[in-house]
């Protein structure tokens, strides 16, 4: 069974997914709710202080963010990979076992212990969608189809390729169709 699957959704990725997205639907998305989503995602309190976590990382993070969205929204494999490639090199990503403020161990791929906010998130966010990418063999992830919507999602699961950030906007956007589709019969 694929590793995706079977480590609590992946965390690295749900992570990216989650404020990458949040970051693409608001652009200034404020300090303290980036914040928030990064202790939601293991962060703990004394990392997102405002001494810790400041206005200048915020800005920092929402643009590497932007950035990361420009790959989550590619569904070229070989643009995608090549985009990846890119951030990694541009990271100096290279992979190490890292234990510290009450983390248990777990992995980094950026410079080192005193990396920016925003070069982790690159890196770490670079180094889950060439995990994907290459043990699953196909992009994993991507923008939502919905019209209106900014939603990104994970796609790491079997079955049919999925097109939607959730089964709301599935539904929303096949019963806007099939209503047009019978206006426009009569």
């Amino acid at each position: 069974m694929s590793n995706v699957r079977t480590q609590q959704g992946f965390r690295p990725a749900r992570r990216l997914i989650e404020i990458a997205g949040a970051v693409r639907r608001e652009p200034a998305l404020s300090r303290a709710e980036l914040a928030g989503l990064l202790a939601r995602h293991g962060e703990t309190a004394g990392d997102v202080t405002e001494e810790g976590f400041t206005e200048a990382d915020a800005v920092d993070l929402r643009a590497a963010a932007g950035r990361l969205v420009d790959v989550l929204t590619e569904t070229d494999i070989d643009r995608a990979a090549r985009a990846i490639n890119a951030l990694l090199s541009e990271c100096g990503a290279r992979p190490r076992l890292s234990c510290h403020d009450g983390h248990a161990w777990h992995l980094h791929v950026d410079r080192g212990e005193d990396a920016s906010w925003a070069d982790w998130f690159l890196a770490s966010g670079a180094m889950a969608l060439a995990q994907l990418l290459s043990e699953l063999g196909r992009i994993a992830w991507g923008a939502c189809a919905a019209p209106g919507c900014a939603g990104l999602f994970l796609d790491t699961g079997p079955g049919a390729v999925r097109r939607y950030c959730s089964p709301a906007c599935a539904s929303r956007t096949r019963v806007a169709a099939h209503r047009r589709r019978r206006r426009e019969a009569r």
